[in-house]
């Protein structure tokens, strides 16, 4: 009778155990600022052993992976990749967004100070940001018994990732030579940041963000958060957000894969070594099937103007300042009022000055409506959208979409520029080859994203997905609810391998 219960109580267990949630370890988020997707495989035959290669073989990827808003700028990238959302619903509207009467950065807050400096730079945290990311409904789901981190050199690269509830996010301050990060998160330091400062060889002044060994220090510290914290060896599933910035400013300075020089080889190439070591740190502490990793980009990147045309390619450059000099003027004669009808722009997005209009007892509608009659006419430009009217704008699905997703109210600007095809939204002198990014068109939408790791089989799909699909298929795969903000859906061929 005893073996008899006994049997029972086993069986009871392995029941009770069997029944109990699968997670990975570890979950590990790899965003590479600027990274077009056909870099994987123009790339590719350079690459070594073990980095991308290992990732593109071993991972599945999808092939047809969109940004579905505009602007595609770098915030607005890793706050919808985490969260599930474009700005429309988690509020990040650009890098720099109206709030109230003044602009902002989306991450500025003087409510907190900075932890490991003194600068006004690390007043810094998520509070702009409206969506819960997958770290936040992954603590949640653990009762936030997990353990999330995010760590780039770009602040704002750290700080969205991670989320609102997250355990720390650190980025590089030049001033100091080191990761910082702010009161929001911690009073002090950890010690094993305080070491990895010390031990950087980096000057103060130097800004690692332009250079490729910013790649490598990038991950040297995500190594060194994993390994302080124990990430993946706390009872439950923890989360590393790791942002690389670096590829993004060298882009900027030097172009794609397309340009003259061969820095954005020599960026991607030590990103292929350094993932390569930072792989091998993973599945050391965690094993090869203890972590899901993923690896996607904010955004892609356009070829440069003077690049296309040397090879009889389409492409150019507004120059939006002159145009809004002259649109100034056109708005100033027409109304009977002379002064400043726009007050900043930001990308392809231009705002009014509410307060002048106001003042002047100027209607915004028939200011608007005259403002985008003189923008129709400026030969760069496709046409110009009232962006509370872009759902009936006579436009492409694909761009009409992608306006309206990016449009948050309050934060957005008032009329939205659509640029042709690869044109850069400012005047490129003669000589620059630099890259640059922000529009509707596949040059600055198609990245890359590939899942690496615990229940995962190599493949691919061509079918498209959004961004805005990754947190909800990360969630889908830990078994944890979609970020509140989130309007994607989860990848089927990712979630559903047998």
């Amino acid at each position: 009778m005893k073996k008899l219960i006994f049997s029972v109580l086993l069986c009871c267990v392995a029941i009770v155990a069997s029944a109990q949630v699968q997670r990975p370890k570890l979950v590990v988020g790899i965003v590479i600022d600027q990274m077009r997707w056909d870099y994987l495989y123009y790339y590719y035959d350079k690459f070594g052993e073990g980095g991308m290669k290992r990732l593109i073989n071993e991972g599945f990827s999808c092939d047809n992976q969109m940004l579905n808003y505009v602007p595609t700028v770098t915030g607005v990238g890793h706050a919808s990749i985490y969260t599930g959302a474009g700005p429309a619903t988690n509020g990040i509207a650009s890098n720099d967004f109206r709030d109230g009467d003044k602009m902002v950065y989306c991450c500025d807050d003087p409510s907190v100070q900075g932890v490991g400096t003194t600068s006004k730079s690390a007043q810094m945290s998520p509070h702009y940001m409206l969506g819960t990311t997958i770290g936040d409904m992954l603590r949640q789901a653990t009762d936030f018994k997990a353990k999330v981190f995010g760590v780039a050199i770009k602040d704002r690269a750290a700080i969205l990732p991670a989320g609102h509830s997250a355990n720390g996010a650190f980025w590089y301050d030049k001033s100091v030579a080191g990761f910082v990060t702010s009161s929001y998160y911690m009073d002090k330091l950890p010690d094993y940041v305080v070491k990895f400062n010390k031990q950087n060889t980096m000057k103060k002044g130097y800004d690692p963000k332009v250079h490729a060994d910013g790649v490598t220090v990038t991950f040297d510290m995500a190594e060194a958060i994993m390994k302080a914290e124990k990430l993946g060896q706390n009872g439950t599933t923890d989360m590393l957000c790791v942002s690389i910035s670096s590829t993004d400013a060298i882009s900027h300075q030097t172009g794609t894969w397309c340009s003259p020089g061969k820095e954005n080889e020599e960026v991607f190439l030590t990103l292929d070594r350094d993932i390569k070591k930072f792989f091998d740190a993973l599945d050391a502490q965690v094993g090869k099937d203890g972590y899901l990793l993923f690896l996607t980009a904010d955004h892609a990147g356009t070829h440069n103007p003077n690049t296309q045309r040397e090879h009889k390619l389409v492409g150019g450059s507004w120059d939006k300042t002159a145009t809004l000099r002259q649109v100034n003027e056109a708005l100033s004669k027409k109304f009977g009022v002379e002064g400043k009808y726009f007050n900043a722009s930001v990308g392809f997005s231009l705002y009014l000055d509410h307060a002048f209009l106001a003042q002047n007892n100027l209607d915004i509608e028939a200011v608007k409506a005259a403002a985008i009659a003189e923008l129709k006419k400026v030969p760069e430009l496709i046409t110009a959208v009232d962006y509370e009217k872009a759902a009936v704008a006579a436009l492409p699905q694909w761009i009409r979409e992608r306006i309206i997703n990016g449009y948050y109210k309050g934060r957005s600007g008032d009329i939205y520029a659509v640029v042709k095809a690869n044109y850069f939204d400012w005047a490129v002198k003669p000589g620059f080859y630099g890259s640059t990014h922000g529009s509707w068109n596949p040059a600055d939408t198609h990245i890359p994203l590939i899942f690496m790791g615990w229940n995962v089989k190599p493949g691919k799909t061509t079918r498209l997905t959004n961004m805005v699909d990754t947190a909800p298929t990360v969630c889908a795969m830990l078994h944890v609810q979609a970020p509140d903000a989130s309007t994607g859906n989860p990848i089927v061929e990712v979630v559903d391998q047998k």
